[in-house]
């Protein structure tokens, strides 16, 4: 059984992230999507919501698909997961310039674990976390890049900020 890991901070997980995790749910027999903490980000949502949000976006999905958390070195999470791929999203030329310098350390750190590059979709390259929240907290309109329950917790996420 080939299984996948797809990391990420998935905060929040948009239409981009779902179209990388339905197309590479295609490619192995099991994909886990591993939730992460990034110490050079500030997540509006705990490890514990955003695996919450990504399972119940995932759930009508075909395949054997796992939402799980780590706070470790990918390749070690690769290991205990018993994946022999990891599976990374492109945007643009600069996300290559970062996924290619991240594969070639994870390749000297573990050379049994391929990197697998997927291009999003031309409609979806420009969505990112960030400007997604960007957009929730200048009360701007989420739709056209996360699913609308998604949408929902980012508003009452930047309620709660807000104090309202």
């Amino acid at each position: 059984m080939q299984t996948g890991v797809y990391p990420g901070t998935f905060d929040p997980i948009t239409l981009g992230h779902m179209d990388i995790i339905r197309r590479g749910a295609k490619l192995v027999d099991r994909l886990v999507i591993g939730v992460t903490t990034n110490p050079s980000k500030s997540p509006m949502f705990t490890v514990e919501e955003r695996m919450a949000m990504v399972r119940r976006e995932v759930a009508d999905i075909k395949g054997q698909i796992d939402v799980v958390s780590f706070d470790s070195l990918l390749m070690d999470f690769a290991e205990r997961e018993g994946a022999t791929l990891i599976l990374r999203g492109l945007r643009a030329v600069a996300d290559f310039e970062y996924e290619y310098q991240m594969a070639g350390m994870n390749q000297q750190l573990n050379d049994r674990v391929e990197t697998v590059f997927l291009m999003a979709d031309v409609s979806l390259q420009p969505i990112a976390s960030r400007l997604v929240k960007e957009i929730a907290l200048y009360g701007g309109n989420m739709s056209k890049f996360v699913m609308p329950a998604v949408g929902e917790d980012v508003r009452r996420a930047v309620a709660a900020l807000k104090g309202s």
